[in-house]
């Protein structure tokens, strides 16, 4: 339910409702909209009742009461009709800009990162994205550098002065991440991993959330409610690509969902071309495409020598290609009227 104020409602007003609100043993979120302040109730509104309910619709200040039938609501555009962009270092993701994350899946050495971070700034990305911890199919594979891949990360924001963002696996990782990472990145094998979600609402910084690669827009969203409803806000999400029939492409990414999250929802959401196609010769086009249907951002993978990248050699562009896809998505956001 949300409980909607009328546009000149008084302090005193708001807080009468958020007091009789909590009085039934719910929780309540604010936001404060352009035109109207939005009271969210989070818990079992059984508890309300048809009487609470109407007696809360005619208190002072309020406009109107409304049962959000769907299985989201901190997400969804009823409770807030404005675009939410959140701000990483003075990088606002969400906005006019097309924000792009650029790097290699992971952090192999000093020199690699720091010759990415180099270029990709001078090409025009906004953050630095690498792997520290990676989830890989077989335990064989290379699982990451752990905490000396944070501080090779940091090194290179230091001396580049772009955002960090990388990927989380582990609700215990949470304290260790966030004091090197400016952004959490949750990925597609943890979308539903409710006990990660449930301690990243807890904490201050901006998460990443990728679509599952079987999830439907109403699961992806879902995982999406599970951050805000901790009282974390600063959620972005991401296409990544889905298991399909496919079989000339790694995944399918599916580019219909943002279009259809910007009609559902108020929060930012980015695409992957790198993971949701798998091959390099397809990042590039599904990048252009990705900011002809709406994205509000792109992640990229790149690398110096893509072929010998320890992991996602296969989807990984060179330093070079990078920059001339820079180059090209300045046209086509022209064309749409955003920028890169």
């Amino acid at each position: 339910m949300i409980v909607i104020m009328k546009a000149k409602a008084e302090e005193e007003d708001v807080n009468r409702v958020i007091d009789t609100i909590q009085s039934l043993g719910l929780r309540t979120q604010l936001n404060l909209g352009a035109e109207r302040m939005v009271v969210a109730v989070i818990g079992d509104i059984s508890k309300i009742g048809e009487d609470n309910f109407f007696r809360i619709r005619a208190m002072k200040g309020v406009e109107n009461t409304v049962f959000v039938s769907k299985p989201y609501k901190l997400v969804s555009k009823d409770f807030k009709k404005e675009q939410t962009i959140i701000d990483v270092e003075g990088v606002k993701i969400g906005g006019k800009k097309i924000v792009v994350f650029a790097g290699p899946c992971s952090v192999e050495n000093r020199e690699q990162i720091m010759e990415v971070a180099e270029k990709i700034k001078k090409s025009g990305a906004s953050m630095i994205r690498g792997g520290a911890f990676k989830p890989r199919t077989s335990p064989k594979d290379f699982q990451g550098l752990g905490e000396e891949g944070l501080k090779l990360l940091y090194e290179a924001k230091e001396e580049t002065g772009l955002p960090i963002v990388t990927e989380i696996m582990d609700a215990r990782d949470v304290e260790l991440l966030s004091e090197y990472a400016d952004v959490l990145q949750v990925g597609t094998r943890n979308m539903q991993n409710y006990t990660l979600l449930k301690e990243l609402g807890k904490c201050d910084k901006p998460v990443l959330l990728k679509r599952g690669m079987w999830a439907t827009m109403a699961e992806f969203l879902g995982a999406a409610e599970y951050i805000m409803n901790g009282g974390n806000e600063k959620v972005i999400l991401c296409e990544r690509g889905i298991r399909t029939f496919s079989d000339y492409s790694r995944n399918t990414l599916d580019l219909s969902i943002i279009p259809a999250i910007k009609d559902e929802s108020h929060l930012p959401i980015i695409s992957d071309p790198s993971h949701g196609t798998g091959r390099r010769s397809l990042v590039l086009p599904m990048a252009k495409a990705s900011v002809a249907c709406g994205a509000d951002g792109l992640l990229i993978e790149t690398h110096p020598d893509p072929d010998r990248a320890i992991s996602d050699a296969d989807q990984t562009i060179s330093l070079s290609a990078f920059s001339k896809l820079m180059e090209d998505l300045k046209q086509i956001a022209k064309a749409v009227g955003r920028e890169i």
